[in-house]
């Protein structure tokens, strides 16, 4: 018979290398949690081995509810506030939660815990600070910023970079200067941040200034002033840095590439467009749903819709800004059916529309006359998917019904919305006016407009066309003579062709271009053919719509956009699209010639200008003569 040794007893030196070994297993357990529910049951466990008060098994499970997209903020608070003795990970990790409702009392909690601050809390406190972004932030910053000093943390460099973006949150240049210019340890990140800062507020020449004596660049310094130059809309800058950039020997990514694309997109320059997208595919650069979207609305505005169908159709997942930009390129084309059916395949994928959505179907249905359609997307969109009008949205209802003629249903949406009309909706009614010649309601609006914004020369100029369609000079002239008074300037005219990559401008009776003598004999010999297959210049309308006539000293067909279709016929082949971008809208004797031009030399003429595209061919004009 076998005898039963019995075992012995456990010592306390066992005890303890269990429960250790326990507790390393607890917590490699705690940083792969993946939800809340299990994040709950780590925690019981914790309880059990006695760990609810450690700071390091506690931290772990604070960090995941408080930065995790899965985790719930308010419960961080509730571990953090049964804490006897929190230290300063605690904290900062609750400063750096992008659900943190307030940060300044947050760390006042903090200090009245008598917990030390470290050189970790004060760049997630200010990140935070300027992340809120609403008016108290900047209180509450400038008492961190005092504590900073108080504390003796201003030499760190990250507090300072933090401080920084926090001053240019709330649109103080100076003070970020001030602090920059005695920051003894400038890094890259600093000098970045103040071109960024600077470029926002659009000081565009300050943050050059900057670049220009940086000590030391990287890609993302040379990113950030290019995506200034984009988001400042100088194109032409960005375009030239690119190619600095580029002579540098730093190669391409995808940020360089998205704000070139933008830059593309703005200037309707089609081959550098292009060529970026080929050297995106060449170097293999990740194609996020941004960077897809940024493709995308670079070839809808440069006039190239099927291949921007192309890339949208090739994504093997499409989020909603995809599929909002495809809407909105196919509306500013005046494709609106079109746009309206593939809003409808959005519904099919199960992709949520949002309100950007709907002001592109607005949009849409406006440049294509689909009234009865734009009624039912404007309460459906509200009813169904509970999207809140906006102020936009209004706006593109009061222009769908206003370019239809249904003048007295527009000034209805104005008089029943919710919120009270701006500039733009009341804009959107005046245009209407002008364009169906109702001087009365007119001018009514037109008064409104003007004291809404009275900067703004477009809202000016619509006045006075209007008054100028009825022969109300003396009105005419009053509204010129409170342009004057104001100091209100009309913008400039131009349009732009691209050629070889290098983007020509030109503007009305313009004589700076090189090929001067070879663009003005090919406008005279377009001049002459298409007269003679009928031809006759809008004088009367031009002198009325001086927001078109560029400049009134020159001949009608000298506007820019035909001096651009004259250098493009010099340099394409027979049968070649010719596009065009200007930045105004086109006038209707530009319109009219630029037709008969499509049809005498059997082109494609592609035009964008303020509000649409105009793609004429063989006689016709793809918005039907509705704009």
């Amino acid at each position: 018979m076998a005898l039963t040794v019995p075992l012995p007893p456990p010592t306390t030196t066992t005890i303890m290398e269990d429960v250790r070994v326990r507790r390393r297993a607890a917590l490699r357990r705690l940083d792969s949690c993946s939800s809340m529910l299990e994040l709950r049951q780590h925690h019981s466990q914790l309880v059990r081995l006695g760990l609810s008060s450690d700071n390091d098994a506690v931290g772990r499970l604070l960090r995941f509810c408080a930065l995790s997209p899965a985790g719930d903020f308010p419960y961080a608070l509730r571990l953090s506030q049964f804490l006897p003795h929190p230290d300063p990970y605690i904290f900062n990790t609750l400063l750096r939660s992008p659900s943190l409702p307030s940060p300044l009392l947050l760390y006042i909690q903090m200090l009245l815990r008598s917990v030390q601050p470290n050189h970790f809390t004060f760049p997630s406190l200010l990140k935070s600070l300027s992340s809120a972004g609403y008016a108290e932030s900047l209180t509450a910053g400038l008492q961190v910023h005092a504590h900073v000093l108080k504390l003796g943390f201003h030499p760190d460099t990250f507090s300072q970079n933090n401080l920084l973006t926090l001053y240019f949150t709330f649109a103080l240049p100076v003070d970020a200067r001030r602090i920059f210019d005695k920051m003894r340890h400038r890094d890259v990140v600093s000098w970045t941040t103040m071109i960024t800062g600077l470029c926002r507020l659009g000081l565009i020449d300050d943050a050059r200034n900057l670049f220009d004596k940086m000590p030391e660049r990287n890609s993302v310094s040379w990113n950030a002033m290019i995506s200034g130059y984009v988001q400042n809309q100088s194109f032409h800058q960005a375009f030239q840095l690119f190619s600095q950039m580029r002579d540098n020997g730093l190669e391409l990514d995808k940020f360089a590439a998205a704000s070139m694309l933008a830059a593309c997109a703005g200037l309707g320059a089609l081959e550098q467009g292009q060529w970026i997208h080929e050297q995106i595919q060449r170097n293999q650069i990740e194609l996020d749903s941004k960077l897809a979207t940024t493709i995308i609305d670079m070839y809808c505005k440069c006039g190239c819709l099927e291949k921007a169908y192309e890339v949208f159709d090739g994504l093997k997942t499409k989020g909603l800004s995809s599929w909002n930009c495809m809407i909105g390129g196919l509306a500013i084309h005046g494709r609106g059916e079109e746009a309206i059916n593939l809003f409808k395949e959005m519904e099919k994928e199960m992709v949520r529309p949002d309100d950007i959505t709907l002001l592109n179907l607005l949009s849409a249905c406006a440049h294509a006359g689909l009234v009865n359609q734009g009624r039912h997307l404007f309460n459906y969109m509200s009813q169904v998917h509970e999207i809140e009008h906006k102020t936009e949205h209004f706006g593109c209802l009061v222009d769908l019904l206003g370019r239809a003629g249904l003048l007295l249903e527009a000034k209805k949406v104005l008089d029943e919305m919710p919120i009270e009309p701006d500039a733009s909706n009341l804009g959107a009614l005046l245009g209407a006016c002008r364009i169906h010649g109702n001087v009365e309601l007119g001018e009514q609006i037109g008064q409104r407009v003007i004291e809404l914004d009275p900067n703004n020369s477009g809202r000016y100029i619509l006045l006075a066309n209007l008054y100028a369609s009825a022969g109300r000079w003396d009105d005419v002239a009053n509204v010129r003579r409170l342009m004057n008074d104001r100091g209100v300037k009309k913008e400039a005219g131009w349009s732009i062709i691209e050629k070889n990559g290098v983007v020509n401008k030109f503007i009305a009776g313009g004589k700076s271009h090189p090929e001067t003598s070879q663009i003005y004999a090919m406008v005279d010999k377009m001049l002459g053919r298409i007269r003679l297959v009928g031809y006759v210049p809008d004088r009367g309308g031009v002198f009325n719509d001086f927001e078109n006539m560029e400049e009134k000293e020159s001949p009608v067909f000298f506007h820019s956009e035909n001096l651009a279709i004259a250098f493009g016929l010099l340099h394409t082949k027979q049968g070649e699209t010719i596009r065009i971008s200007k930045n105004l809208r086109v006038c209707r004797d530009c319109h009219e010639a630029s037709k008969l031009i499509s049809k005498v030399y059997d082109r494609e003429i592609i035009v964008r200008d303020r509000n649409r595209f105009h793609h004429f061919h063989e006689g016709q004009c793809s918005c039907k003569d509705y704009w």
